[in-house]
Parts: C-alpha cells; sequence; structure tokens
C-alpha cells in the first residue's frame, strides 16, 4: 500500500526490512513454564511463564546469557506486568473472538454477515469464553480488495451496536480508517485493531489518542491485494520487531499512551510459511517492546499445509496448537475462530503445566 504523510510517513521510511544496524542489541527471553523454578529467574510480563536466560541477538548472530546481564530498561519491560485495557486482564490468557461479517474471508466468508447470525455468533463465542469480540467488515485474506467505508461500516456498526445490546463484553473493530472506527466505537466497540499498523489512514492514530482508546499494532508487508507476492525480509524477527518499536514510538509521540498499545507480529500477513515458523518460534522476544502481544494465526494457510487440511475449517487442531505454542512463550491474546475448544485447550494446558486444576 502506499502510505499517506504523516504519522504513517514514519513507518513506510523505516522500510519493512528493518533498520539494519548491525550492532544493535535484542534480547529474547527463553520462556519456560515448569513448576520448578530456580531461584533469581524473572517472570515474563508479569504472566505465568518465567526466565532465567536470554537469546542476545544482533543481525550478525546471537549467543546466549543470563538474565541479569540483561541491561536494566530492557528486563524491565520484559518483566512489568502488562496493564490492563479495553476490559482484558493479562495475568492470565485472553481470547479474542473472530467475527468476520464479510462476504469473502478466508474462512468463513459469508456465514455471519446477516446481523442475526452474526449477534448469534458473538453469543455463542462469549459463551464459549471468550474475553473480547474482534468485529471485521473488510477482508485481509491475500488478494482481498478494499471496502468502500460507507460499506465497511454498514456491516459492522449495526452488529456492534446490537452485541453492546446484548453484552458487555470487550469488543474491537478491526479496521484500518478512522471512519469506520469512529462509527464502530461510537456502537459501543472498546478498541481498535489496525492490521496496518496505523499506516494506513494518516488521522486513524490522532483520533485513538484524543479519544483515549486503546489500540493494537500489527506488522504487515505489503496490503491484503500483493502481500502475498514474494515477501521478503533480512531477519524477519529482527525487522517485525523493528516495525512494531517504530509504530509504538508513533503512536505514543501522537499521544497513544505505551500501556494502552497491543502489538501483533501478523501472522501471514506478508510472509512465506518459513517466516511464519521463524516468528513463532520466537515470539518471546516481542516482550521487549513491553505491551502485550497478540497472536493471530487461526486456521491460516499454513496451518493447513503443515497439518495436511487443506479446507480452513478443518483447522481447529492445528490452530489450537499453534495458540498453545504462543501462550508457552507468554502470549496474552490469542484471536480465534474456534473459541470453546481454544479455551478448552488452554485450560487443560494450564492445568498439566501447574499440577493445578
Amino acid at each position: 500500500m502506499t502510505a499517506p504523510q504523516g504519522l504513517a510517513a514514519t513507518a513506510a521510511e523505516q522500510d519493512s526490512r528493518g533498520t539494519n544496524d548491525m550492532t544493535r542489541s535484542y534480547y529474547r527471553p527463553i520462556a519456560q513454564t515448569d513448576p520448578c523454578r530456580p531461584e533469581g529467574a524473572r517472570t515474563l510480563a508479569g504472566g505465568w511463564a518465567w526466565f532465567d536466560r536470554a537469546e542476545h541477538l544482533t543481525r550478525e548472530g546471537s549467543s546466549l546469557v543470563a538474565a541479569d546481564d540483561i541491561p536494566a530498561d530492557i528486563l524491565e519491560r520484559l518483566t512489568a506486568p502488562r496493564a490492563a485495557m479495553a476490559g482484558l486482564e493479562f495475568s492470565a490468557p485472553c481470547l479474542m473472538g473472530i467475527l468476520n461479517v464479510t462476504p469473502d474471508s478466508f474462512s468463513d466468508g459469508g456465514k455471519f454477515i446477516a446481523p442475526d447470525a452474526a449477534l448469534a455468533q458473538a453469543q455463542a463465542m462469549a459463551d464459549a469464553g471468550a474475553h473480547m469480540i474482534d468485529v471485521g467488515g473488510e477482508s485481509t485474506r491475500p488478494g482481498a480488495l478494499p471496502v468502500a467505508e460507507a460499506d465497511e461500516i454498514a456491516r459492522t456498526a449495526p452488529v456492534i451496536a446490537a452485541i453492546r445490546g446484548h453484552s458487555d463484553l470487550p469488543i474491537s473493530i478491526d479496521t484500518r480508517k478512522t471512519a469506520v472506527a469512529q462509527a464502530a466505537i461510537g456502537a459501543g466497540a472498546n478498541l481498535i485493531n489496525d492490521v496496518s499498523g496505523f499506516t494506513f489512514d494518516p488521522a486513524l492514530a490522532p483520533y485513538c489518542a484524543e479519544a483515549g482508546l486503546p489500540v493494537c499494532v500489527m506488522h504487515a508487508q505489503g496490503d491484503p491485494q500483493t502481500m502475498q507476492h514474494a515477501p521478503r525480509y533480512d531477519d524477519v524477527t529482527l525487522d517485525v520487531y523493528d516495525f512494531l518499536e517504530a509504530r509504538i514510538d508513533a503512536l505514543v509521540a501522537e499521544g497513544v499512551a505505551r500501556a494502552q498499545i497491543i502489538v501483533d507480529p501478523g501472522i501471514g500477513f506478508g510472509k512465506t510459511q518459513a517466516h511464519n515458523l521463524t516468528l513463532l518460534s520466537r515470539l518471546s522476544i516481542f516482550h521487549g517492546l513491553g505491551c502485550p502481544i497478540l497472536l493471530g494465526a487461526s486456521r491460516k494457510k499454513f496451518i493447513g499445509t503443515i497439518g495436511g487440511t487443506p479446507d480452513a475449517a478443518d483447522r481447529m487442531p492445528g490452530s489450537v496448537a499453534v495458540a498453545l505454542a504462543g501462550i508457552a512463550q507468554g502470549v496474552q491474546i490469542i484471536r480465534a475462530h474456534d473459541v470453546d475448544a481454544t479455551r478448552a485447550a488452554i485450560a487443560l494446558w494450564r492445568a498439566a503445566t501447574s499440577g493445578l486444576a
């Protein structure tokens, strides 16, 4: 996509492949959940995982260091409990239920576009244990075309209002556009989830700052129409980290509090299968940004490829496996289609790793 001027230009100038500072240090905590925790181990982001070592990375290589050898400012970001926001509290994993009110989403396009079907699905996800419902009216599957603002508002605002009329469950609006966000907030939404990382519409970040809204900033290389056309990175983990860090800095400069920002590495958005797997194996590095992490991998193509499930509707087991791998690295929010199965899996995983039901 072509970045507009203003706040969005900052990200465009950064380039999705990173700053290429070969000497800059990054620290990826080696997350553990074993009940036998050594003395002096640090709690990861105030949550359920701990670490006593980290991978020290530069763009030239990596080495293993003790937690005590991590610089104090970075160690503080790695360990500080994440502040509650938009009705979410991060001492335990949170579930964001996906509600696509679109005709063309890759997994469930058309199923919930009717308002009564959307409301029923939102209620079913709430009953299954969702902590937040994420409503989207523009498909971001590979190759998807943009949707006019008026159409996106017509799809999302009435559904959000209907949900809010029946429940006080937190709602996020999945949009890149200020007008859509304003209509959603007016209808009762609580959080803005922008897959462009606030690079698409230069008015959106100032609006969020002025309204005091929490946000989720995601990494994507390219836009939905082009993002899977041979994406490339110098180092996908560090490039995504640099992008998210730059977007956080830009949002904070606009007046959005860091404690109101969630980060999402954007699995499947301008990434090959190898890129996705690299990011999944190194998710804990993003705790260094000092924000809650959202993982949105549910039913995506690589899950079908690896799991042998070409039909997206059959990818629940693989999606749950990826969610648990993320939670093992301290990821605080899982964005999921299959809320009930994911909730049950998380409950069993936590019981099995802690010894407590």
